[in-house]
C-alpha cells in the first residue's frame, strides 16, 4: 500500500536533507573537470567527464552505466530497469560539456573551482548542464527510499550528451545508432528552466530551426556604376529586396506556403501566458531594445514562444572600406534563419524558400542557396498523461501552482522525438537569473534540491498513472 502524499513528502525531504551534503560535494567535483567541448585543448577533460559521471551513476545504483564513442566527444549512457517488467520506460536527456570559461571573463572566482556564496553554488556547468543532470542521482536514490523499492517504479534510462555546446553535430547519428537500446514512452529533458525563482514551470514545447545562407552573383567583377548603373541587375540590390520582401505589413512571413500545417494556439494555452507575470519593459531591458515588433494579434511571449519567425542573421555585398567607391558589385549575400513551431516540417520550409527566392530574383542574378542542418520543433499536449504526472509532481516539490512556457530557442531535444517516436517533456529548477554561459554562472541550491525532489515523485506518479492512460 502507497504511503499517504504527506508522509512521501516528509520521507523524501529526510533523506535529501541526509544526503545533501554528499550530493554537493560530488557535484562539486563534477564541475571541477573542465568538460569544454568547444575547445579541442579540453577534449581529455570531456573525456573525463564522461568516465566520471558512468562511475558515478554505477555507484548510485544504475546497473548498467557505459560511455558511448561518437565522431566527436563521447556520450554516457545508463539504465536502472525495474522489477515491474510492464512498467513505463523514461529516458532522460543532458549534457555534460560546458560552455568556455575564464577567469579573465569576468569571473569572480576560477569558473572550475565550486563556490558556495549565501545559497548559491557558482562554477561554470552549475546551472547548465551538470547542476540538472546530476539531481537525477540524488532523486532516484530518494524515490527508492521513500517507497521502499529496490528498483525505480519506471525503467530509467539517461543519455548525457557531450557535445550539445558544440551544436550537438553527432547526437542523431548517436542516437539512431542505439535506437533499440534507448526506446522510451516518454523522453524527460533536463536542460531547460523556470519562469522564475518563485514561479516553478514546466516547458511544454521548443521551436525548431532552419536557417540557410545566399549567395547573389550578378555581374563576374565589380563594374563602374556610371557606366552600367541603371542597365544590368544589382545584386546588393536584389539582396536588399529580397529582405523587404521576407514580410507583409503585419509583420507575417510572406514566403509562400510557410505557414503550412502549423497548429495555433488554442484559447487555452493563450490563456495560460497570459497568466505569467510577464513585464514587457523589463524584458526589453534584458534585450537590450527599445520596442516590441512582430506578427500582429499576438502577445511578445507568443511570438517568442508559439509563433514561426524569418529572422536576417546577415547581409552584405559591395564596398565596405571608407568614402566611396562607385560600383556594381558583383555578388552579394544574405544569411536568414526561421524558427519553426509544431506542424511546421523543415523539409517543406526548405523547399518553400528555395522557390521563393527564384521567382523573387531579377534575370540576371544568379543565386545558390545552402541550407544547414534542421532541428524540427517538439510540443507536448497540455492533457498529456506524461505531463500531468510531471505537474504534479513539481507542486508537490514546490508545494504550489505549476505554470506553463515553452522555449524560444531549439535544441537536440527533437532528435529523440523524431528518432524514438516519444514525447519530449521538460524537467528544468534553472532560472535566468543564473547566468547560463555568462560570467559567474550559478545555480540556486534551494531550486536544485527541488529538483531531486520533483524527480523523487515523478517516477512513482508516472508508473501509477501510465497504465491508466494505456
Amino acid at each position: 500500500m502507497s504511503k499517504p502524499v504527506d508522509s512521501a513528502v516528509s520521507a523524501v525531504r529526510t533523506y535529501i536533507q541526509h544526503h545533501r551534503e554528499a550530493f554537493l560535494d560530488d557535484l562539486a567535483e563534477w564541475l571541477r573537470i573542465p568538460s569544454v567541448s568547444a575547445q579541442p585543448d579540453h577534449a581529455g577533460d570531456v573525456r573525463r567527464s564522461a568516465d566520471w559521471l558512468a562511475a558515478k551513476l554505477k555507484e548510485t545504483g544504475f546497473p548498467v552505466a557505459e560511455v558511448w564513442e561518437t565522431a566527436g566527444a563521447p556520450a554516457v549512457y545508463a539504465e536502472w530497469p525495474s522489477d515491474d517488467a510492464g512498467a513505463a520506460t523514461v529516458l532522460v536527456y543532458g549534457h555534460h560539456d560546458v560552455q568556455p570559461a575564464a577567469r579573465e571573463d569576468g569571473w569572480d572566482t576560477d569558473p572550475f573551482e565550486p563556490v558556495v556564496r549565501g545559497n548559491r553554488l557558482h562554477a561554470r556547468g552549475a546551472a547548465d548542464d551538470k547542476g540538472q543532470v546530476f539531481f537525477h542521482t540524488l532523486g532516484v536514490r530518494a524515490h527508492l527510499a521513500a517507497t521502499g523499492r529496490a528498483t525505480p517504479a519506471v525503467h530509467l534510462k539517461l543519455l548525457i550528451e557531450g557535445e550539445e555546446e558544440s551544436g550537438s553535430p553527432h547526437f542523431r547519428a548517436l542516437v539512431e545508432e542505439h535506437a533499440d537500446r534507448l526506446a522510451a514512452d516518454a523522453v524527460i529533458v533536463s536542460d531547460t528552466g523556470m519562469w522564475s525563482e518563485t514561479t516553478p514551470t514546466v516547458c511544454t514545447g521548443m521551436r525548431g530551426l532552419a536557417d540557410c545562407e545566399i549567395q547573389l552573383h550578378g555581374p563576374d567583377q565589380d563594374i563602374h556604376s556610371g557606366s552600367f548603373g541603371g542597365a544590368v541587375p544589382n545584386p546588393a540590390t536584389a539582396a536588399a529586396r529580397l529582405v523587404a520582401a521576407l514580410h507583409d505589413d503585419h509583420a507575417r512571413v510572406a514566403i509562400p506556403g510557410f505557414y503550412d500545417g502549423i497548429k495555433e494556439l488554442t484559447p487555452r494555452e493563450r490563456e495560460l501566458f497570459a497568466e505569467l507575470p510577464f513585464d514587457e519593459e523589463q524584458w526589453l531591458r534584458t534585450a537590450k531594445s527599445y520596442a516590441t515588433h512582430g506578427e500582429a494579434g499576438h502577445t511578445t511571449l507568443e511570438r517568442i514562444w508559439a509563433r514561426p519567425t524569418a529572422e536576417v542573421n546577415g547581409i552584405g555585398g559591395g564596398y565596405q572600406g571608407p568614402g566611396g567607391k562607385t560600383i556594381i558589385p558583383s555578388s552579394a549575400m544574405l544569411k536568414l534563419s526561421f524558427r519553426l513551431v509544431a506542424g511546421q516540417d523543415p523539409d517543406h520550409i526548405e523547399k518553400a524558400v528555395r522557390v521563393w527566392v527564384a521567382e523573387q530574383l531579377p534575370a540576371g542574378i544568379r543565386h545558390e542557396i545552402t541550407f544547414g542542418g534542421a532541428t524540427r520543433p517538439c510540443l507536448t499536449p497540455l492533457d498529456h498523461p506524461a505531463l500531468q504526472s510531471l505537474v504534479r509532481a513539481m507542486g508537490r516539490a514546490f508545494g504550489q501552482e505549476i505554470l506553463f512556457t515553452r522555449e524560444g530557442g531549439s535544441g537536440p531535444a527533437a532528435d529523440l522525438q523524431d528518432v524514438l517516436a516519444a514525447p519530449v517533456l521538460f524537467l528544468g529548477i534553472s532560472v535566468p537569473s543564473d547566468g547560463w554561459h555568462a560570467p559567474n554562472e550559478k545555480v540556486e541550491l534551494d531550486l536544485l534540491l527541488k529538483g531531486v525532489e520533483t524527480t523523487a515523485y515523478l517516477w512513482a506518479d508516472l508508473a501509477e498513472n501510465w497504465r491508466d492512460a494505456g
